[in-house]
């Protein structure tokens, strides 16, 4: 990793109570999001909340993306078609930054890309 992948400076070490209220408003933007995306595009998906820390996203064509957060690691991980990712805390309470652990790809861009892909569609989170 090199100091110019780090996006908008330093990071902010956060507590577990930190995490799950940033980790709920996260999943509840994930969430809003498709639902609007859903609706204007007519994307046919199926958005399903397990528990307060998992999103199960279902496609027209049956794939599926799955978001949960994973507290003791204060982690996002994301499974879809392209394969599995772990998102790492590297922002600040007031400026949330989520990053890949190997490609330092931002949460929310990544996301987006995924769910064009396996929705047909550019839907942006």
């Amino acid at each position: 990793m090199h100091n110019s992948d780090i996006k908008d400076g330093p990071m902010e070490k956060i507590d577990d109570k930190q995490f799950h209220q940033i980790a709920a408003h996260l999943l509840q933007t994930i969430e809003t999001s498709l639902e609007s995306a859903d609706e204007s595009l007519d994307l046919d998906l199926d958005i399903a909340r397990q528990g307060g820390n998992v999103i199960n996203i279902v496609f027209r064509d049956r794939s599926v993306i799955v978001v949960n957060t994973q507290p003791p690691l204060h982690e996002i991980w994301v499974a879809c078609k392209a394969g599995g990712f772990h998102y790492r805390w590297a922002g600040t309470p007031n400026a949330p930054l989520w990053l890949d652990t190997k490609t330092n790809r931002e949460l929310l861009a990544d996301l987006s890309e995924f769910a064009s892909k396996q929705a047909g569609k550019p839907i942006n989170i």
